[in-house]
C-alpha cells in the first residue's frame, strides 16, 4: 500500500488558471491539471492508493469555503483521497474554528508559513499548533524554501526547533524532510526530535547519502511518503524511494504504516 500524505488540487472553476500562475512563479511545469481527477488519474499511474489534499488558507476569510471543500472530498471519494482542513494564523478565534474542522471530522489542518507570511515561531502559530495538538488534530506544516516565494523563509529547522521545545505538539509534520533545500540544518536541529518528516519535493533535490542518513538518524518509523502533487510526479516519486538502500520494513513504514497509524485507518 502507498499513500501520498502532500498533495494539492484546486477547485475545477480556476484550477486551470491556478496552476498557470504557479508553474511561472515556481519555474517548473506541474504533472496534473491541477482537479481532483487529475490527481486520481496520477494515482492510478503510479501505484497510489490514497492521497491526502493537504489545502492553504491564504485568507482568514477563505476558511468557510476550504474547509466546506475538505468535507465535500471526503464524502465523495470513499477514502482514496481525503482532505485535511486549513487554518489561518490571523483568524479571529483559532480555537472555534479547530473546533469547527474536529467537528467536520477533518483528521488534520496545513499551516504554509510563507503563504500565511508568518514565521513558524510566532505566538499565533504556537496558540494554534497546541490547541490542534489538544484535539487530536494532525498539522502538516511546509517548511524550508518554497521556490515560489524564496524569501523570507518562514519555517526554518532551527525555527522549527524553537517552536517544538516550546509547544511540544504531538502528531506534527515537517513537510520537505524538515526543510526543504536546508537538510544540513535538518540534520543539526530536527534529528531525533518529536516531528515527523514527509518527503515532498526532496525527489531529485537531496543526495541519496544524505535522505538516508536523515532517515537513519531520525527513524523510518517517522518518516511520511509525500510527493506535494502536481509538483512532483508520484510514480517517479515511488520509484525513487524504492530505489533508496532502505529494508523493505522501512520503506513500509515510510509508504503506508506510518500514514495509517497518523490517519488512524484500520487494516492497512
Amino acid at each position: 500500500m502507498v499513500i501520498d500524505f502532500h498533495t494539492h488540487t484546486f477547485p475545477e472553476a480556476i484550477a486551470h488558471k491556478t496552476i498557470n500562475i504557479l508553474e511561472k512563479r515556481c519555474g517548473q511545469k506541474a504533472y496534473t491539471d491541477g482537479t481532483l481527477n487529475g490527481l486520481f488519474l496520477q494515482m492510478q499511474a503510479g501505484g497510489i492508493d490514497m492521497s491526502v489534499i493537504q489545502p492553504v488558507v491564504t485568507r482568514p476569510e477563505q476558511f468557510k469555503t476550504i474547509n466546506n471543500t475538505s468535507c465535500y472530498i471526503n464524502e465523495h471519494y470513499e477514502g482514496s483521497i481525503i482532505s485535511f482542513g486549513g487554518i489561518h494564523p490571523d483568524s479571529a478565534d483559532y480555537k472555534g474554528e479547530l473546533k469547527t474542522i474536529k467537528a467536520m471530522g477533518l483528521k488534520g489542518i496545513k499551516l504554509h508559513p510563507d503563504y500565511q507570511n508568518t514565521f513558524i515561531d510566532d505566538i499565533k502559530y504556537m496558540h494554534i499548533i497546541d490547541f490542534a495538538s489538544e484535539l487530536g488534530l494532525i498539522t502538516l506544516i511546509h517548511a524550508g524554501v518554497d521556490v515560489g516565494i524564496p524569501k523570507p523563509v518562514h519555517c526554518t529547522p532551527l525555527a522549527a526547533d524553537n517552536m517544538l521545545r516550546q509547544v511540544n505538539p504531538e502528531r506534527l509534520i515537517l513537510a520537505h524532510l524538515g526543510g526543504c533545500d536546508m537538510w544540513d540544518d535538518v540534520e543539526r536541529y530536527l534529528i531525533g526530535k518529536n516531528v515527523y518528516l514527509d518527503t515532498a519535493v526532496i525527489y531529485g533535490r537531496i543526495s541519496n547519502e544524505q535522505f538516508t542518513r536523515i532517515v537513519n538518524g531520525h527513524g523510518a518509523d517517522k518518516i511520511l511518503f509525500a510527493t506535494d502533487s502536481p509538483w512532483c510526479e508520484q510514480k517517479s516519486s515511488v520509484q525513487w524511494i524504492n530505489d533508496q538502500t532502505l529494508s523493505e520494513n522501512e520503506k513500509q513504514l515510510i509508504f503506508s504504516d506510518n500514514a495509517c497509524r497518523l490517519l488512524n485507518i484500520c487494516g492497512c
